[in-house]
């Protein structure tokens, strides 16, 4: 970055709003706003995707960090509370199971809960994995509240449209300056190769000592200008097309999404107060976009309120997020279709981690290479966990099911796969996003440890049915006393 000038602030142009600009502007305005002038350019000619809807729960943490009243986010949102996803005809036809947002029962410091579970299971004294889960239970009866100490894992189903505008009001108020322009040209210094400087639509040039690219799938910044290249991860994950609608609600909002297993892919279903969020996630090799719209029209439930979209993609991610003054976010730095809502936990990751790495002496090529050692880990295991629904299932009932069952997969997912297969263990590395997640869907998947760790067995029949029972009648005192999930929120937004 630019330090040549004591005398002013540092320039960070963000090029694009959506989801991921205005995510990135209301953090960078409210934290770095008294060092760092902060410009956002958008054309309201350009739309934007605007399907990222279902979030998890790191985004009550950046709400937190912003200091946003979750009322207010809520109620301007239409949001409801997110409990966990309903995965229905993954492991099989007419199988469901719901990954939750919680842990699933207690550890010990030898070995997890799911041991005891199986010892559980081979003596006939336990049930469903899932009873063992608060969150879990709490989805399935359709209830919520706010538990003290976090004792309910939540995250939201939103409007990201009205989302980005209501970041957009926020950065606003905290000094943000908005461009309404298309960006004509990406101005590179002709000795680092640089961005220097937008020239826009309007004759206008805007320079920057920093730059973030928001620009979606078309990297402008990231890609057009600086060349940085694309990792490819279609021979993972075969789905490269989308088909979004919005209908009215005919019901009142769950506490979780749906995810619906089809014959080349899956369709989801996020509940808002308003609305309800459908479409349709395929793999264009054996559906056509027509028949996917058809399809998706055919079985949505309440009246279409916009014509279907259509989005293709390329999954996988840029070479770099950080290429020199560049910082892309969101589908400039990459995608991973949303089966586990994923999107904006990764461009949250890469707005505070920036903030942590933030150049402000200049930028320095050991914090670059950090930077995006660590993006790649995230965006890596995130990869892989997705990877898992799909490779770890019994159906064979279309070709693009048993191409999922028989495709190579990295090493680091087969690895994990064929731990918990041997011995039930799941290790967490490192910082990565999810835990408690890897066994509810590898069982939820259908697959089930062939052995246990042996601390297990030096407890009693009786001191093993004591702690399977004493789980799940704490889950059904606490279940028992949730308001219903509609009558909480009417209350908490109104």
């Amino acid at each position: 970055m630019n330090t040549s000038s004591q005398n002013r602030k540092q320039r960070l142009v963000i090029a694009g709003g959506g989801t991921a600009g205005w995510m990135a502007a209301a953090a960078f305005s409210r934290i770095l706003g008294k060092e760092v002038d902060v410009t956002l350019i958008e054309s309201s000619d350009i739309g934007t995707v605007g399907v990222g809807e279902a979030t998890i729960p790191t985004l009550v943490f950046f709400h937190k960090l912003l200091k946003i009243s979750e009322q207010e986010f809520m109620a301007a949102t239409n949001a409801t509370f997110k409990l966990g996803i309903n995965f229905e005809n993954w492991k099989s036809l007419d199988h469901a199971y719901l990954h939750a947002f919680g842990v699933t029962g207690k550890d010990c410091w030898a070995a997890g809960f799911q041991h005891f579970w199986l010892r559980g299971l081979k003596e006939g004294i336990a049930s469903d994995f899932g009873d063992y889960c608060l969150e879990r239970q709490a989805a399935e009866a359709n209830k919520f509240a706010h538990l003290p100490n976090n004792g309910l894992n939540y995250a939201f189903h939103i409007d990201a449209s009205k989302y980005a505008s209501f970041l957009r009001e926020h950065a606003e108020k905290d000094g943000l300056k908005r461009i309404d322009a298309t960006i004509g040209s990406v101005n590179l210094n002709e000795e680092n190769g640089f961005i220097e400087s937008l020239t826009l639509d309007n004759g206008e040039t805007v320079h920057g000592d920093f730059f973030i690219d928001c620009t979606g799938f078309r990297g402008l910044l990231i890609e057009k200008a600086l060349h940085t290249g694309y990792e490819d991860w279609s021979h993972w994950l075969p789905c490269d097309s989308a088909v979004a609608v919005q209908t009215k609600s005919v019901s009142e909002p769950i506490p979780y999404t749906r995810c619906i297993a089809h014959e080349a892919g899956w369709q989801w279903r996020i509940p808002l107060q308003h609305r309800v969020g459908n479409g349709m996630v395929y793999c264009s090799n054996y559906l056509s976009d027509d028949e996917v719209i058809t399809k998706l029209l055919g079985n949505v439930e309440g009246e279409p309120l916009n014509d279907p979209r259509v989005i293709h993609f390329r999954t996988g991610r840029r070479r770099k997020q950080w290429n020199r003054n560049c910082l892309a976010l969101g589908l400039a730095s990459g995608f991973l279709e949303p089966l586990e809502s994923t999107s904006i936990h990764l461009i949250q990751q890469g707005i505070v981690r920036f903030l942590r790495m933030f150049p402000t002496a200049g930028i320095v090529e050991e914090d670059v290479n950090e930077f995006n050692r660590q993006a790649d880990f995230d965006i890596e295991h995130i990869r892989d966990f997705i990877i898992l629904h799909y490779h770890v299932t019994q159906r064979t009932d279309t070709p693009f099911w048993r191409h999922c069952r028989q495709m190579d997969v990295p090493d680091s997912l087969k690895h994990r796969i064929d731990l918990f297969q041997k011995t039930g263990r799941v290790f967490r590395e490192g910082s990565e996003l999810f835990d408690d997640s890897w066994q509810q869907v590898m069982i939820g998947q259908g697959l089930m440890p062939t052995s246990y760790h042996p601390i297990v067995d030096t407890m009693s029949l009786q001191e093993l049915k004591g702690l399977l029972n004493g789980v799940t009648q704490q889950i059904d005192r606490t279940v028992g006393k949730l308001p219903p999930h509609n009558d909480y929120i009417t209350r908490y937004c109104s």
